[in-house]
């Protein structure tokens, strides 16, 4: 018998199937252990010894492969073909050496890029040893973000209150998203206006032409500034005679793209279907370990977590007689493409990610695959496909116009575009993170020089210029990736972490650093610089990948790297916080103390006037207050209202109310933005209303402060009680309330809008809920499926010790690679049937038996005397706080 190793359960049930008798194929359920999260389990002072704990999940499945391999012959560690899985098989077997499981055993490493039978199959014919450069790279950078975060967040604790935690890489990625914000704010627009003539040929077809230069000198796009030089051009061509100076058509070519790596993949993703890059990759998990198609379960897809850019020779041999056969010979390249990564850091040892059988089309996997789960696979498909179909073949056409008035040349321009072949567009076209207008897309009529054109219109246009747009998700991965920070296998989870710690939020698609993160990023570029530069971090990365192509020594590479870095936060221990607000006022200056439209000092204090504002640091973060505290007690959000004046806490001024004839204003409190109607008189404070969640400030607009401020509103009647049903926001965010139930509003619902029908229908829900034992807005959780076995719903849910699934009653917790989003059916069934084995998991068996009654003593009996309880105020040795939990790589 030989005992075979993998991740998880799906893929160890699909690899058994294709191994068959002789083998047992078990899942370690991810990684089996980690560094303890507390002090000392990285030791720089000890060459770097590690402490590892194996998870409390995880025992029990190491237990049963030790017990498994008492009548084995062989130990096949099968683990995923990256560094990741190296490292998950080195730490099965270190545990199984500690437990003396190995007695003569034979241990063979072997990797499969596709859980397919052919490809398990001839994988086994090729095994090899754990790669100890791999293992090595992996321990270097557990080593270096737990040194990091157990070293640096205490740090962030002590001087910035409020703050949660700093990681080596998403601090990085941090400051770029905090970077890009600091440029929208000090970007100042500058006005410009564009002109264009739509002119026809002899034979009455139009075209559009734009200005380019005049006078012997070129135009460029800022040049005209204002509405007077473009009005005089205008004036200047609405006389001018029109004459095609020139026409060029020249060929051109366009090649398809390489197919996708992990990161081009979540981008592509991201902006063709609308997918984060951790929905994407639970997506791409599931199609990689395989799927039921006509009572086969086979891999879609080869291994997602990839740099490689080229494809198996086998693979591009069929996606080409797969092309030929159709899609037509003219499709098919003489010679099959080649592709070379050129990004940094760039591994290649891993296939691009392609189908692995491209005679599988997007069309016969539908109905066996979830809606998403098929238009990824699609999206896969078509790219694997397409990157080695012929080129596309253009004729590029430039038409030069000349305009002649009063002995002035004006020349114009019109550029277009025309397919002579489709090639590799006729199945993908690759899409860009920002919409643009291609005017080379155009086609022209067809025109020679000297002919002559008719004026039909000319159009003057304004124009400013716009800052740079926030990063989308996929805008921010391609940058990591271009400045090499972090490794494909990270992104998602680097994007996950920023949000779940509160340091940007997603709206309409864009990452918007909070208050919070600026304030981190501010901090480590103020103390921590170079922990922070790109290219320190980047070059980070190369010693790591140096590490695992057996280059460098990983100590070395920690030791360097420990000794600044050590020194740094040494120096910093003894600053004042007093030192610290100062350096952080400079720095965020533009984004917390703009310019004031009536011209006064920035940091002038609007309620006391004598006052200096300073950022300042209390129990639920960062606000503005004033120097003379507690004297003045003016307090604002860090943020300035968009469009306000600078003062009085952020005002901008929306309108007045119909009704009373007051001003409804917008501002920025402590708390957060809310909108007010008046002023306070005599004391009586005037009405509020704060925001909810995730709305825009800027599109904040009179009527919709109107009906916040209308709020708590009557949606009507219950239906049984007819007892009215009101729609609120509360401390807890929007929610709908009958008598004494309230239940929140959730995604899709709005609070000013929300209708009758859907209001009783959550008030209802909430009815069955069972509170006992729950706080308010406790999380509902997400439907996983339905146990395979035993029936009824899974649901992964965040609870107040992190993130656990559950099935009736039975609650595990999820292990530390594992999150909400990236949890599979399989893993949490695994997770469920490990709980119940175990007796745990459910609060009904956690339930202490019921207490007997005392025996009565018997009659003339002396009462038993009970010794009275000793108590004790000294501490329980060995407890500690678990302030480390907060932390966070």
């Amino acid at each position: 018998m030989n005992i075979v190793v993998v991740e998880s359960p799906a893929k160890a049930k699909t690899i058994n199937k294709y191994l068959g008798p002789g083998y047992e194929v078990l899942a370690s359920f991810g990684h089996v252990r980690d560094l303890p999260a507390k002090d000392g389990s990285v030791d720089p002072n000890d060459g770097f010894r590690m402490l590892w704990e194996v998870d409390a999940k995880a025992a029990k499945r190491l237990a049963d492969i030790a017990r498994a391999l008492k009548g084995a012959d062989k130990l096949i560690l099968a683990t995923d073909p990256d560094r990741e899985g190296e490292a998950i098989s080195w730490h099965v077997l270190e545990v199984l050496k500690e437990k003396h499981a190995l007695k003569g055993h034979k241990i063979e490493r072997v990797v499969f890029n596709a859980i397919t039978k052919q490809a398990v199959t001839e994988a086994m014919k090729h095994p090899r040893e754990i790669d100890g450069a791999l293992v090595d790279a992996y321990l270097a950078r557990r080593a270096l973000d737990y040194l990091v975060g157990f070293t640096l967040s205490p740090v962030l604790w002590r001087k910035l209150p409020g703050a949660r935690s700093a990681g080596r890489v998403q601090s990085v990625a941090l400051r770029l998203v905090a970077d890009r914000e600091l440029e929208i704010e000090r970007f100042v627009a500058r006005e410009y206006w564009s002109l264009a003539a739509t002119l026809a040929t002899p034979r009455n077809e139009t075209f559009e032409a734009r200005l380019v230069g005049a006078d012997g000198k070129k135009i460029q796009r800022l040049d005209i500034g204002s509405g007077a030089e473009a009005e005089a051009f205008k004036q200047a061509l609405e006389q001018a005679r029109f004459t095609v100076a020139a026409v060029e058509a020249k060929p051109a070519r366009r090649n398809p793209p390489p197919p996708f790596t992990t990161s081009t993949m979540q981008q592509e993703a991201s902006r063709k279907l609308g997918f984060s890059p951790a929905h994407t990759m639970r997506l791409a998990q599931r199609l990689y370990e395989g799927i039921d198609i006509g009572g086969e379960t086979v891999g879609l897809i080869t291994y997602m977590r990839t740099d490689g850019i080229d494809m198996a020779e086998e693979a591009i041999g069929a996606i080409r007689h797969m092309i030929g056969s159709d899609y037509g010979k003219q499709y098919v390249p003489d010679a099959p493409r080649k592709y070379q990564n050129k990004s940094k850091n760039a591994q290649e040892a891993h296939e691009a990610v392609r189908p692995t059988d491209p005679n599988r089309s997007p069309r016969d996997v539908a109905s066996s695959v979830d809606k998403d789960q098929s238009r990824l696979y699609e999206l896969i498909w078509n790219r694997a496909v397409a990157s080695q179909m012929q080129s596309a073949e253009l004729e590029r056409t430039t038409v030069d116009v000349t305009a002649k008035v009063n002995g002035r040349e004006i020349e114009l321009r019109a550029t277009g575009q025309v397919v002579k072949f489709d090639g590799f567009l006729t199945l993908y076209q690759e899409g860009h993170d920002e919409d643009s207008e291609d005017e080379e897309a155009r086609r022209l009529p067809a025109m020679s020089a000297g002919e002559p054109l008719a004026k039909q219109a000319i159009s003057s246009t304004q124009h400013f210029t716009e800052p740079p747009p926030r990063y989308s998700e996929a805008a921010l991965v391609k940058r990591m990736e271009e400045l090499g920070i972090g490794r494909p296998s990270t992104y998602a989870a680097i994007l996950q972490v920023l949000k779940d710690r509160g340091y940007v939020r997603i709206d309409k698609k864009r990452l918007y650093p909070e208050d919070k993160g600026r304030v981190v990023v501010a901090f480590l570029e103020s103390f921590f610089a170079r922990y922070v530069e790109y290219d320190f971090t980047a070059s980070l990365e190369e010693q790591l990948d140096r590490i695992s192509n057996n280059e460098i020594d990983w100590k070395q590479v920690l030791q360097e790297f420990w000794v600044d870095f050590i020194g740094a936060v040494t120096e910093i221990k003894d600053l004042r916080v007093t030192q610290v607000l100062d350096a952080l006022n400079d720095l965020l200056a533009p984004h917390i103390f703009p310019p004031r439209a009536d011209g006064a000092e920035a940091r002038k204090c609007p309620s006391c006037e004598t006052g200096r504002l300073s950022l300042k640091l209390g129990k639920f973060g960062a606000f503005i207050g004033c120097s003379n505290y507690p004297d003045c007690r003016f307090t604002r959000q860090m943020s300035i209202v968009p469009g306000g004046d600078g003062t009085e806490g952020g005002t901008k001024v929306l309108g007045k109310d119909p009704k009373t004839g007051l001003d409804v204003t917008l501002r920025s409190g402590r708390f957060g933005p809310y909108v007010q109607l008046g002023e306070a008189v005599e004391k009586q404070k005037p009405k509020r209303a704060g925001l909810p969640k995730g709305t825009e400030l800027a599109s904040v607009d009179l009527d919709f402060a109107l009906a916040l401020l209308s709020l708590p509103r009557e949606v009507g009647l219950h239906p049984e009680s007819g007892e009215p049903i009101r729609a609120g926001v509360g401390r807890f965010g929007p929610y709908v309330q009958h008598e004494k139930t309230y239940a929140n509003l959730e995604a899709g619902d709005e609070v000013l809008t929300i209708g009758l029908n859907r209001a009783v229908t959550l008030i209802e829900e909430k009815k069955l809920k069972p509170s006992r034992g729950r706080r308010f807005g406790a999380d509902p959780g997400r439907v996983l499926g339905d146990h395979p076995v035993k029936g009824g719903t899974i649901v992964v849910k965040n609870g107040r010790y992190g993130p656990y699934v559950s099935h009736e009653g039975i609650n595990a917790t999820l292990p530390g690679d594992k999150t909400p989003e990236t949890i599979t059916l399989d893993e949490a069934v695994g997770l469920i049937d490990a709980r119940a084995e175990s007796g745990g998991g459910s609060r009904a068996r956690r339930k202490a038996p019921a207490r007997k009654a005392p025996a009565k003593p018997a009659a003339g009996a002396a009462p038993k005397k009970v010794p009275a309880k000793k108590t004790s105020k000294k501490p329980v040795a060995g407890i500690k706080k678990p302030a480390a939990k907060k932390l966070a790589g």
